[in-house]
């Protein structure tokens, strides 16, 4: 998803993050319909004590995809990715404080190192000068924002909300909420850009009905380690589609923030 997203903008004019996030929901909202629709009943849905939760899910996660959508438009894939990668920290934090799921102290010291590693991919002290600051911070404001949405999707696995209606309530609010943005900013896009925002808006309902399925069943401190293989994925093809290479502070923080997630995975029960 991720590199569908930086490559619209090399085969036109640039497009708005909001508008990107338009076609990347609206893809999920008809595979999410489709899904919920041949599964269940809208009277069947179990949401009762849900709808709270369900809506703050949706807006978190809108501010998160709009955060990393800018991010992922103006700095390189890795860097973005790898800040959006804070999420599974976040997701900790906001279940420890709203779930009273227990924290250990060894996770809150790896909260506190992941986030020390997201000031080296940032560098918020002297990266004005590059114009990257601003795209570092919104991308950091929206690993932290899907992070709450994620607590709150593990919350809606305890109401046994059905998954399906999870993906397709979000993606409905999300691209009901860019639309105004996209329509007072909206630039023409060629055909090779429509066709790039339906291969994102795939990719990321793919890997959003794997989350929402992953962030119910199991505790967030138990899924950090596995959402680091995107951080892979996305230094190999910023390489090899943009050849994007991350700066030695960047390398620095990556390494931190991933080493937090390994030894936060390993504090045991």
């Amino acid at each position: 998803m991720g590199m569908f997203v930086r490559l619209a903008d090399d085969f036109g004019g640039a497009v708005s993050p909001f508008q990107k996030s338009f076609f990347r929901n609206l893809v999920a909202v008809f595979v999410a319909g489709a899904v919920f629709c041949r599964k269940c009943k809208v009277e069947s849905v179990k949401c009762k004590g849900g709808w709270g939760p369900l809506v703050w899910r949706s807006i978190l996660g809108t501010v998160g995809i709009f955060g990393n959508f800018y991010a992922l438009s103006h700095i390189p894939l890795g860097d973005a990715c790898m800040l959006n990668k804070l999420s599974p920290f976040s997701a900790v934090a906001c279940a420890w404080l709203f779930l009273g799921e227990r924290v250990r102290m060894r996770q809150g010291l790896a909260i506190a190192g992941a986030f020390i590693g997201a000031m080296f991919v940032v560098k918020p002290g002297f990266a004005f000068a590059s114009g990257s600051t601003w795209p570092a911070l919104a991308g950091l404001v929206g690993g932290v924002a899907a992070g709450g949405a994620y607590a709150c999707i593990r919350h809606l696995g305890r109401l046994g909300v059905e998954p399906s209606f999870i993906v397709l309530f979000f993606s409905a609010f999300s691209t009901i909420a860019s639309l105004p943005f996209m329509i007072f900013g909206y630039q023409p896009m060629t055909p090779a850009q429509v066709a790039i925002l339906l291969g994102a808006g795939i990719s990321a309902t793919v890997g959003q009905f794997g989350i929402t399925a992953a962030y119910r069943l199991a505790r967030p401190r138990e899924l950090a380690v596995y959402d680091y293989a995107n951080v892979a994925f996305a230094a190999v093809l910023g390489f090899l589609v943009f050849g994007q290479v991350p700066d030695a502070f960047s390398w620095l923080g990556i390494a931190m923030i991933v080493a937090m997630g390994v030894w936060m995975n390993r504090v045991a029960d």
